[in-house]
Order: structure tokens, then C-alpha cells, then sequence
């Protein structure tokens, strides 16, 4: 009895011992499969120091990479230096590179699954890459040379990671390898730019929608301007109606904020004497950003700033004589078209009274996992036939689209001219081969000239006004030309000592051409007007301090009358005191404050609700200029002209009221019952997003590292913060850059939220904070500290 009882406890100890043996084999082997994948993420950083054979090179090439991760590479001659270029950029970007050319060129099912067709399909039908073809074919052989050194690069980059193993891991997650870079890969994403920037179809194809399917009162209140070719435009198509709803369910509609701010000052208005510019385009945010920061030296050129990753050359930045940035013109550079289908062949379309043969171009998608989906796309003489990609209907009336982007371009060639650009002179030469995206150019230069050019092909309509689809029959509505490149808006050295542009308007009426419906709201140029002319001593830090400027000229012109009109409404004690916060604001969307918060939520729920009962919630995404239009609606409506669209809520009063309590009762149930503690930054928050990274909770946690961070700003400011739903911000300045001609060696700059794509690089997100804070890294073309060297040595 007394040794059983005595070996109980033995057995329980030798399970004990057991389990514990268990275990700790158990964190050995969880502990060593964490360090093994650890050790394999960490095999493909990109190698930034030592030696690196690359075969292709003439002679070696140095790359230093500075404190923030930008690399400086610094060639013999032109061919090693694009060489070096496209392998630095593969070696930190491939995957998004790689993830780039599949979207513009219509291939992400092949990668992604059935989830991408829809959107494939709608590529394949505009046709970036055939574009990106032909304008190959165009080019001079010095611009054709630099694509394929580039090419070569990142295909030397694709080789050595594949053979040792050391591709992004982004590549082993999604289970595919990258295909050869070619040159016309390069013009592709140059495309998706055009497009990401470009053109006004969607507007048309609501405003037609909106002629047909409201009262006609209510559908002119969301036009931009009265059609004066409208009843002449409906008449000449007839009583058909094309189902705008089906036709372009699933159509990809760049955001409408994508724009920016630039300016330029002159030499007597700045305490250098010398010329301040000014740039910050407004575009998505995510992991990695959009632009990749590089400083290229070479006898022929020496030139910093940033480009698109997977694309040769400097877009917008500076060299030692010059420096340049943009803004996004908005022009009307696309036109749909109302075509008629012959009704027995569907590859004919009427024109001047004749049927005439469409091309047919077979357009096959391949599905991961799932066979291959046959697919064509129809281009008339306009275009490609748009409406009918989701369905592919034979029906007897269908969309083209005319667009400039479509037609050859030869921009990589102006973006090589402008980075050896000495002077004015030689800088605008090259933007006369800038065909699309049209921007606004602003140009600084050591010699104290300060200018101004609006590049690109902009179409001058024989009949029609770009409002409205046109007849695709008639030959009435062909385009007749583009505005010459010398009468393009241009200016030089102006008397009041700036240039400043926030896609606002850019002409008077006394211009001879039309440009565009659509203009941005005014008031991010406004506050860089009202900044730029109260001192006549700026320097650095004030361009900076402008770019975070957090005052808001949107509420400074609606709020108080607003508040006016209120007044003779009885109010909840909430109401009352929301609008007691928002009488003492200092029209500052600061991210501490409550007033900023009640401001936008209000505005957002008036511009919204009046439309959800009678446009569907898929015409809204076509949309187009929705605040500009509620905002000249207010404007009418305060004066007692007030639209139709207030009348279903009991009058203008009455929805400003309704609107306010609801924006009020949704920010007591996010945020509690007292508005004094309420924060814009609670709600607005600005988090740079992987593209892969929604797929799982686990990615998300390895490649958005940081959390969602308050911010201030708004779309309207100039620090442009725009948002969405949930108050996310995912779109503003991608990059901040400013500059001092007295120096043109070196320049201040913000690429949020870093230079790498490698999540586990020191420089993936190290600029969050940053972007955040305005806290700007200067990049010097003389002084780089070698910590980071790397020799590419010539075999």
C-alpha cells in the first residue's frame, strides 16, 4: 500500500516531465520556424552596400543611398546610369512595379482570381498597353535606347533575386514569379497616369443619365455650367435610351481629388532673392507610395527628385540651373460617343450615312485557377467601345470614347529633355512632347525666371461643348483639332511676383478655347494667394509651413452664412450648442478641435442626402464635381433661389436643419454626448495601406506597421488630407517638395510614408510621422554621407 502511494506521484512527475519536454520542443520549433521565416523575408532587402557584378555595364556605377533611403547613382554615361536605374528600382519596388504594369495593361486576374475580371475587362477595353504599343513605335531611338537600358536593368535585378532566392516576398505570397520587363511595360504605367489624371467621360455619361431619368429642372441643377448644345445634342440622338447604370457597372472612376498645389515665387518676394518653388500632387496614399525618390547623375544630366516606380528619368524635381512641379489641369481631353450598331452586324457602325467596319481586337483573360475567359474589344473611329464590357451586348446603340491618351505620345521624351533642361526656353522645347496627362507646369531657375505652362493635346470641338455624349454618326462633332502649343496658357515672370495653381480655373473669359467644365473648388488657391501675398521676405520654411496651412476658406465662405440661416429655425438644445462650437472656430482644421469635425460631417450629409432617394448609388459614383455643384446650390439657396432638389425636405431651411441633427446624433453614437471633447483627429486619420495587405489580418499586420495616425487638413485646405467613409485618409501630398533657386544643389522633401516596398527595410514607413508633422529631409546633390554604398561593378 505505502509504495503504491509512493509511486504516484513519480508517474505524475514523469508526465509532468513529459509534457514539459513537449513544450519546450514545441517554442524550439515555433521559435526556429520564426527565425526561418524571418531569415528568408530579410534574404530579399535589397543589397545597399559591398560590390554587385551587373552584366550590360560599360563601367562601374556607384549608388549611395542617404539617410532616408534615397539613392544617389552617379554613371560614366547615359547607358550605365538607366541600367543602374531600372536595377535600383526593381531592387526596391519589383513587386509594385510588377503589380502596376498588370493593372494598366488589364492582368491582374492572372495573379489575383475571378475578383479581378470585371476591372481587367474595362482595361483591356481602353486599351492602355496598345496605346503604350504605338506610342513605342513613335519614339526617336535615343528615347527607344533609354527603355530598353532601363529594361535591362530590372530585368538583371529579376534574374539575380530569382536565382538566389531572394524575389519580394510579395511574389511567394500571391504564387507567382515576375515576367521580363520590356520597354513598353515602362509607357503602360506612363498611361495609367494619363489615365489615374484624366478626363471627364463618367460626367457625361451622368449628366446623360440624369437628362433622362429626372425631371429636367432637377437634372440642370447638376450640370457645371447650363448645356447650351443640349436639346440640339438630345434631339439629334433620338428617344433611345442606353442603360448607363449596367453599361458601366463595375467601370473604374479615378478619385475625383486627385489634383495638387504648386507655386513659384520670384527672386523680390523671397529673402534669398532668389526664386521659391513649391510642389505637393495630391494622389492615393498607400504602401509603398507612389513615387520613388532618386538623384541620377551622369556627364549629360544631374538631376533629383521623384518618379513613378517603373519608369526611367526624374518626372518633377530639379537639376543645378532649374527646378519644376506640377498640377493636374483637369482638362476636357475625352469625349464619348453614342454610336449606332448595324442591327445584323454587330463589327458595323453608321457614319455620315455609311456603315462602316469597327476593328475587332481579341482580347483573351487569363484567370488563376479558372480557364480562360474569351473577350474582344470594338473600336469605332472615335474609339473603343466602353458601354459594353461589363456584358458584351450586341445592342443597336453603344459608347465610344474618344480620349487623348489614346493617340501615340512621346512624354518619356520630354521627361529626358526637361531633366537637361538648362533655362526656360529649353524646358518649355521639351514640354511640346507632353501630350497627356495635361498639367500645370510651374518652372523656377537660377536665373531669377519664374514661368508658368499648361502642356498636352486638348481637343477643339467642331460642335458640342464636352457636357453631353455626342452623335457618333455625325461628322458635326468630330474634334477639328488640338489648341496650339503657343497659345496654351502661359506665363513669365508676372508683375505680382507669383505663380500659383490648385487645379483651379486657369483662364479668364477672354480666353480664345475651351479647356474645361470642371475646376477644382476654389479655396486651396485662395489660401496660397492670401499666404504668398502678405510678405515680400519668404524663405523655405514658410513654403513649408503653407504646405501643412490648415485654414479652411470653404467654411469661411458657407458657415456664417449657414449659421444666418438657422437662426429662424427652433433648435434642439444639440443644435444650439454644435452651433455655438462652430461660431467661435477659427476656421482651422486642426485635429484637436471639435468644430472641424461637426464642419465636414455636416457638409458631407448635405451634399449626400438629397440625392440618395433619386439617384441610384452606382450613378453616384459617376458623379461627377458633386460639392462644386451643392456648393453653388447653397449659394442660390441663400439668396432665395432655391433648387428643386430642397423642396422633398420642407425647404432649404428645413434640410439644413435635418442635415445638422443627423450629423450631430452619428458623432454622439461614434464619440459620446459631449461635443466639447470631440477631435477631427478621432475621426480623420491618415494610414498608408499594402495593396495586399486586406487579404488576411496576419498581412495586415506585416505590411501596415503603423497605426491609423490623427491628422489635420481636409480636401479643401492645402494641406490636402482627403478621406474616406470611415475617415481614412487615402489621398493628399504623396510628396511635398520645396526648393530655393539661390541653391538648386538641394532640395526638402516628404515621400510618405518612405522610399522602400520592403516591409522590413528601415525606410518602408520611417516618413509616416513625418507627413504627419511636416517634418521635411533635405537632399543634397553635393554632400551624401557613404554609409550605404554600393559599387555595381561592369563585367
Amino acid at each position: 500500500m505505502n509504495g503504491g502511494v509512493e509511486l504516484q506521484p513519480l508517474k505524475k512527475k514523469k508526465r509532468s516531465d513529459i509534457l514539459l519536454w513537449a513544450l519546450g520542443i514545441l517554442f524550439i520549433l515555433l521559435g526556429a520556424g520564426v527565425i526561418g521565416v524571418n531569415v528568408y523575408i530579410e534574404r530579399s532587402l535589397p543589397v545597399t552596400t559591398g560590390t554587385i557584378a551587373l552584366s550590360g555595364l560599360s563601367q562601374d556605377v556607384e549608388v549611395i543611398r542617404d539617410e532616408q533611403g534615397v539613392p544617389h547613382i552617379s554613371a560614366t554615361n547615359e547607358k550605365d546610369l538607366f541600367i543602374a536605374q531600372g536595377y535600383v528600382q526593381a531592387q526596391d519596388r519589383l513587386f509594385q512595379m510588377d503589380l502596376s504594369r498588370r493593372q494598366a495593361s488589364g492582368r491582374l486576374s492572372e495573379i489575383i482570381g475571378e475578383k479581378t475580371v470585371e476591372r481587367d475587362k474595362f482595361f483591356r477595353t481602353l486599351g492602355l498597353r496598345r496605346a503604350a504599343e504605338v506610342s513605342y513605335t513613335a519614339y526617336p531611338e535615343e528615347a527607344k535606347q533609354i527603355l530598353e537600358w532601363y529594361a535591362e536593368g530590372v530585368n538583371a535585378f529579376i534574374k539575380e533575386a530569382d536565382e538566389e532566392g531572394r524575389l519580394p516576398v510579395e511574389f511567394t505570397l500571391m504564387g507567382y514569379k515576375p515576367e521580363e520587363w520590356k520597354p513598353v511595360d515602362s509607357l503602360t504605367i506612363g498611361k495609367y497616369m494619363a489615365f489615374d489624371l484624366g478626363g471627364h467621360w463618367h460626367g457625361q455619361a451622368f449628366r446623360y443619365w440624369a437628362l433622362k431619368n429626372l425631371p429636367e429642372e432637377k437634372a440642370y441643377d447638376l450640370f457645371p455650367s447650363y448645356p447650351e448644345d443640349a436639346p440640339e445634342i438630345l434631339s439629334a440622338i433620338g428617344e433611345f435610351t442606353i442603360d448607363i447604370e449596367d453599361s458601366f457597372a463595375g467601370a473604374v472612376i479615378p478619385p475625383e481629388f486627385n489634383g495638387s498645389n504648386n507655386w513659384v515665387v520670384s527672386g523680390g518676394k523671397t529673402k534669398s532673392g532668389k526664386p521659391l518653388l513649391a510642389d505637393d500632387p495630391h494622389l492615393s496614399l498607400g504602401a509603398p507610395s507612389i513615387w520613388y525618390q532618386m538623384h541620377l547623375k551622369a556627364p549629360e544630366m544631374n538631376v533629383s527628385g521623384v518618379i513613378f516606380a517603373g519608369i526611367p528619368g526624374i518626372i518633377l524635381g530639379h537639376n543645378e540651373e532649374i527646378a519644376w512641379g506640377v498640377t493636374n489641369t483637369g482638362p476636357d481631353v475625352q469625349d464619348l460617343y453614342i454610336e449606332k450598331r448595324h442591327k445584323q452586324d454587330s463589327s458595323l457602325f453608321l457614319y455620315d450615312n455609311k456603315w462602316e467596319e469597327a476593328t475587332v481586337i481579341e482580347e483573351p483573360i487569363s484567370v488563376k485557377g479558372k480557364e480562360m475567359i474569351p473577350y474582344e474589344v470594338v473600336i469605332t473611329r472615335h474609339g473603343p467601345i466602353i458601354s459594353d464590357f461589363t456584358h458584351q451586348k450586341d445592342k443597336e446603340h453603344a459608347l465610344s470614347l474618344r480620349w487623348t491618351a489614346l493617340d501615340p505620345g512621346l512624354e518619356l521624351q520630354a521627361i529626358i529633355d526637361m531633366n537637361k533642361a538648362g533655362n526656360w526656353e529649353e524646358f518649355e522645347k521639351a514640354l511640346e512632347d507632353f501630350h497627356t496627362p495635361t498639367q500645370n507646369f510651374v518652372f523656377a531657375a537660377k536665373d531669377g525666371t519664374i514661368a508658368y505652362k499648361a502642356n498636352g493635346k486638348i481637343p477643339i470641338r467642331n460642335k458640342g461643348d464636352g457636357l453631353m455624349p455626342a452623335p457618333g454618326w455625325d461628322p458635326d462633332y468630330e474634334w477639328k483639332g488640338f489648341i496650339p502649343f503657343d497659345e496654351l496658357p502661359s506665363v513669365v515672370n508676372p508683375e505680382k511676383g507669383y505663380i500659383a495653381t490648385a487645379n483651379n480655373k486657369v483662364i479668364d473669359d477672354s480666353y480664345p478655347y475651351h479647356i474645361s467644365h470642371h475646376w477644382a473648388q476654389p479655396y486651396r488657391y485662395m489660401r496660397i494667394a492670401q499666404y504668398l501675398e502678405q510678405k515680400d521676405d519668404l524663405t523655405i520654411q514658410d513654403m513649408k509651413d503653407l504646405q501643412m496651412d490648415q485654414i479652411n476658406l470653404h467654411a469661411a465662405e458657407f458657415l456664417p452664412n449657414l449659421l444666418k440661416d438657422m437662426k429662424e429655425k427652433e433648435l434642439s438644445s444639440e443644435q444650439k450648442q454644435a452651433l455655438e462650437i462652430l461660431e467661435v472656430w477659427d476656421y482651422k482644421d486642426d485635429k484637436s478641435q471639435a468644430a472641424p469635425l461637426l464642419f465636414h460631417s455636416w457638409m458631407n450629409i448635405l451634399s449626400m442626402d438629397m440625392f440618395k432617394k433619386e439617384i441610384p448609388e452606382e450613378m453616384m459614383d459617376l458623379f461627377e464635381g458633386r460639392q462644386s455643384i451643392v456648393d453653388e446650390m447653397l449659394r442660390r439657396a441663400h439668396i432665395g433661389d432655391v433648387s428643386p432638389w430642397f423642396e422633398p425636405f420642407g425647404g432649404y431651411q428645413a434640410y439644413l436643419q435635418e442635415s445638422l441633427g443627423k450629423a450631430i446624433k452619428e458623432l454622439e453614437d461614434k464619440y459620446g454626448p459631449s461635443m466639447d471633447e470631440w477631435k477631427w483627429g478621432d475621426y480623420h486619420k491618415v494610414y498608408f495601406e499594402h495593396p495586399i495587405s486586406s487579404a488576411s489580418p496576419v498581412l495586415e499586420w506585416f505590411f501596415n506597421r503603423k497605426d491609423p495616425a490623427p491628422v489635420g487638413g481636409s480636401r479643401v485646405t492645402v494641406q490636402a488630407a482627403s478621406y474616406n467613409q470611415k475617415g481614412i485618409v487615402n489621398h493628399g501630398a504623396s510628396w511635398r517638395f520645396v526648393i530655393d533657386a539661390a541653391n538648386l544643389s538641394e532640395g526638402y522633401h516628404i515621400v510618405g510614408p518612405g522610399q522602400a516596398g520592403h516591409f522590413k527595410s528601415e525606410w518602408y514607413d520611417n516618413q509616416v510621422d513625418a507627413w504627419v508633422q511636416g517634418d521635411y529631409h533635405k537632399t543634397s546633390m553635393n554632400e551624401v554621407k557613404k554609409d550605404n554604398k554600393l559599387v555595381l561593378k561592369a563585367e
